[in-house]
C-alpha cells in the first residue's frame, strides 16, 4: 500500500507539473531582472481560490470554520480577539474585568461604526447575544453560550455578561466567530432567518455572494482600526485543486486553499508560488455514529480502532504532514493530554472483539467523507485495512456542504471529519464534540452521551484553577478514548499555495484566514 500510494503521488505530481507548465504562459505575470515571477498588480483585488463555498454567512448558523474563516475578523468582529501568538487581545472592548464568579464587565471602544453607519454600542452587543440565545431563532451555536443568563447594557459603552454559573473560558469563546457583533438593523431585518447580507464592524464590507461561485468584499474606508492593504477581496469557489493551483500560475488568483499534500511538491517547485504551512489547534479523526448498529457496541468500535495501522496512513496518505494525533485535541490547545494513548494496531485483538460483539465474519458499512483528495485517499486505505477483519467498507464521497448536513443530522455510520477548535481552549473541543447537549449541528456528530464525561466537562468550565481544569480535561479525554468514540488521525497542519509577491498572509491555529495585512507586490 505504501509503495502504490507513493507511485500514485509521484504520478499526480508529474501530471500537475505538466498542467502548470502548459498553462503557465506568464499571461499577466511580470518578471524581475532575475527572471523570477511576480504576481501582477491587479488594482488592489486579492483573489482567493477555495475548495468549497460557505454554507451561509450568518455566524449564528455556521457550523464550520470553513465558512467562518471567510467572515470572521473581516466582516464581523468580537469584543476580544487573538494576536499572532494566539493570546487574547482587546478588539471591540478596550478593557474588561471579572466582578465576581458570574459577572464580567466590558468597556467598549468608542467611535466604531457598523457598515450601515449605525453606532456600535452596548445595545448592539445585547441585541447580538439576545438573538443568538433566542430559542425562536434556533441557532445551532446557542449551546456554546448557554451559560449566559443576561446581557446587561449598563450604559452606552459598558456591557455586563451575567452568567448562570461560573465559566472560566469565557474570553476564549468570545474571541471565536460565534461572538461576532452584528448590526442591530440587520438583526431587526432578518430576525430568526439566516442573514443573507452580513453587516458588522470589520475592515471589509460585504458586496455580494453568488452561491457556488464567489463571495466579494470591499475595503471598509471608515474602519476604526488599521485599514486593509487591499481594496477588494474575492473568494472564488474552485473545487478542482489543479485548477486552483493553475490560477496562481496564470495570475488569476493569489492564494489557493486548502492545499493537499499530493500537490505540495509541485507548488514548491514552481517559480511563481510557494507553500504556506502552520500547525493548527485541531485534529482529523475517524468518527462513529454510536447510536447506529453495529457502532452502538463499544467492542465494534474498539475492534476497528485496533485494525487501523495509523503510521502507514500518516506516511502514505499525508506524506508525514501533520503529526500523528493521540486525542481529538491538538497539542497546542489548552487542556491537551500528552499522556493519552490511542489504540495500538492489533489484528488479533480486533478479530477477537468483533467475534465477542457477534460479528465473527465482519459486516458491511458505509464510510462518508467530503470531496477532498486526502480524505478520499484516507477512506480508501481504511477500506483496504478493514478488509483484514472482514469489514466491507463502502465509500460515499459527498460535496462538502452535503456531507456536513448529513453528518450533522445523524445520517451516517462512519465518517472522516476534523475539528479545528476556534478558541484554543479544550472546552470548545470537549463541550462541542462530546457533551450530550451538543448532539448534531452543535458538533457532537458521534451522538455520544456519557454522564461522567458531561460532569467532567461542566466541572472544568466552572473551575478557576487552570491546573485543575487540565486534570479534568485529561480525565474526560481518557473516558472518550475508552469508549472508542473516534479514532484520532493527525494534528491538522494549515496549508495553502501562495503566489510569490503576496505578503502578510497567514492562517490562525483555529483555521481562520488572516488577510487584513495582505499586500500584493
Amino acid at each position: 500500500m505504501k509503495v502504490k500510494r507513493g507511485i500514485a503521488r509521484l504520478f499526480l505530481v508529474m501530471v500537475i507539473t505538466i498542467l502548470i507548465t502548459g498553462c503557465s504562459t506568464n499571461k499577466g505575470v511580470s518578471t524581475d531582472e532575475n527572471g523570477k515571477g511576480k504576481t501582477p498588480k491587479d488594482g488592489g483585488t486579492l483573489v482567493i481560490a477555495r475548495l468549497s463555498d460557505a454554507e451561509n454567512l450568518d455566524h449564528h448558523f455556521m457550523s464550520t470554520i470553513n465558512a467562518a474563516s471567510v467572515t470572521h475578523g473581516k466582516i464581523y468582529e468580537g469584543l476580544v480577539g487573538r494576536d499572532k501568538n494566539a493570546e487574547i487581545k482587546p478588539l471591540l472592548a478596550e478593557e474588561w474585568k471579572q466582578l465576581d464568579d458570574t459577572t464580567w464587565e466590558f468597556k467598549l471602544r468608542k467611535g466604531v461604526l457598523f457598515h450601515d453607519g449605525t453606532a456600535f454600542t452596548a445595545d448592539a452587543v445585547k441585541a447580538t447575544f439576545d438573538r443568538l440565545l433566542d430559542p425562536n431563532v434556533g441557532s445551532p451555536r446557542a449551546s456554546v453560550f448557554k451559560m449566559i443568563n443576561e446581557i446587561k447594557a449598563v450604559d452606552e459603552y459598558t456591557v455586563q455578561f451575567i452568567l448562570s454559573e461560573p465559566f472560566s473560558p469565557l474570553l476564549s469563546i468570545l474571541a471565536s466567530h460565534e461572538a461576532g457583533i452584528i448590526s442591530p438593523k440587520t438583526i431587526e431585518e432578518y430576525g430568526k432567518n439566516i442573514i443573507q447580507e452580513p453587516n458588522g464592524t470589520g475592515p471589509f464590507i460585504f458586496e455580494s455572494w453568488t452561491p457556488g461561485k464567489e463571495i466579494v468584499f470591499n475595503k471598509n474606508g471608515k474602519y476604526w482600526g488599521s485599514e486593509p492593504k487591499t481594496d477588494k477581496v474575492v473568494f472564488k469557489i474552485v473545487p478542482e485543486e489543479t485548477t486552483r493551483i493553475s490560477m496562481l500560475e496564470t495570475g488569476e488568483a493569489h492564494i489557493a486553499e486548502p492545499l493537499s499534500v499530493t500537490v505540495m511538491d509541485s507548488v514548491e517547485a514552481s517559480r511563481n508560488s510557494e507553500v504556506y504551512r502552520s500547525e493548527g489547534f485541531g485534529t482529523e479523526y475517524i468518527g462513529f455514529n454510536v447510536q447506529k448498529t453495529p457502532f452502538d457496541d463499544v467492542r465494534v468500535r474498539k475492534a476497528i480502532a485496533h485494525a487501523v495501522e495509523m503510521d502507514s496512513i500518516i506516511e502514505g496518505v499525508f506524506n508525514n504532514i501533520g503529526k500523528k494525533a493521540n486525542s481529538a485535541l491538538g497539542s497546542k490547545v489548552f487542556g491537551y493530554n500528552a499522556n493519552m494513548k490511542a489504540y495500538e494496531y492489533n489484528l488479533n485483538e480486533a478479530k477477537k472483539l468483533l467475534a465477542e460483539a457477534g460479528y465473527p465474519n465482519g459486516f458491511e458499512t458505509t464510510l462518508k467523507t467530503m470531496d477532498s483528495k486526502e480524505r478520499i485517499n484516507l477512506a480508501e486505505v481504511l477500506q483496504s485495512q478493514l478488509k483484514g477483519i472482514g469489514i466491507k467498507v463502502n465509500i460515499q464521497v459527498l460535496e462538502y456542504g452535503t456531507f456536513v448536513e448529513q453528518v450533522n443530522r445523524g445520517d451516517s455510520e462512519m465518517f472522516i471529519l476534523s475539528w479545528r477548535n476556534a478558541t484554543g481552549d479544550a472546552d470548545y473541543n470537549q463541550y462541542n464534540l462530546f457533551h450530550t447537549n451538543s448532539h448534531g449541528a452543535g458538533g457532537n456528530t458521534f451522538f455520544y452521551s456519557n454522564k461522567e464525561v458531561d460532569r467532567l466537562i461542566e466541572a472544568a468550565r466552572a473551575e478557576k484553577d487552570q491546573e485543575k481544569r487540565i486534570d479534568l480535561y485529561a480525565k474526560s479525554q481518557e473516558l472518550e478514548m475508552e469508549d472508542a468514540v473516534y479514532i484520532p488521525v493527525r494534528v491538522i497542519e494549515n496549508m495553502a499555495a501562495v503566489a510569490k509577491g503576496v505578503k502578510g498572509f497567514s492562517i490562525s491555529p483555529s483555521g481562520y484566514l488572516e488577510i487584513n495585512d495582505v499586500s500584493i507586490d
